[in-house]
């Protein structure tokens, strides 16, 4: 059985073709990762960085994706302005999105990860504060993260899921990738 642990860049599809229209060619997982016969076990928007996991397991990877089994998926998260202990206390309890409330996620305000440079750089705006939070969740909804920080008056700037479960993103740079035991 191969999984494989990813760093996702910035702007890179979670699939290995690029099935978009209008002709423009955008990176996919094939400019990374030249492995036969594994698949994404679940995915990260274009504008999400961090943790993918691939397998050839079609059980691993049902255990990963499928939201039934509740694996909880920490995300480092830059949000737009100073976040409050009530915006916190909502997270913890879970949020009501257009498609229904969320679960309760664990999250705590954290100090700058010190993560490596975003290409290309999120917007700095000098008027406007922003911070750093550690969010898990056990769901996998269509941009939860950024769904939930917006309703809470907190709209996400850069987001880098580091931990799937017992898989963490430590060490891996943007673009590499290694083989773990599943």
């Amino acid at each position: 059985m191969t999984l494989i642990l990813f760093n996702k860049p910035f702007n890179v599809l979670s699939q290995f073709t690029d099935r978009g229209t209008g002709g423009s060619s955008r990176k996919t997982l094939s400019d990374f990762i030249d492995v036969p016969k594994v698949y994404p076990a679940g995915r990260l928007d274009l504008d999400s960085e961090g943790l993918l996991l691939l397998t050839d397991n079609g059980g691993l990877q049902a255990r990963i994706a499928d939201p039934m089994h509740k694996m909880p998926k920490t995300y480092l998260v830059q949000v737009e302005g100073d976040v409050t202990g009530s915006a916190l206390d909502a997270l913890r309890t879970g949020v009501q999105l257009n498609d229904g409330p969320t679960l309760p996620a664990a999250v705590d305000l954290i100090p700058d990860p010190m993560l490596w440079p975003r290409d290309p750089p999120i917007r700095v705006r000098k008027t406007i504060f922003d911070c750093w939070i550690r969010l898990t969740i056990r769901e996998g909804r269509n941009r939860q993260v950024r769904r939930m920080t917006a309703a809470v008056g907190h709209p996400t700037l850069r987001l880098v899921r580091w931990e799937i479960g017992e898989w963490a993103l430590d060490g891996l740079a943007p673009g590499e990738w290694q083989c773990r035991p599943a």
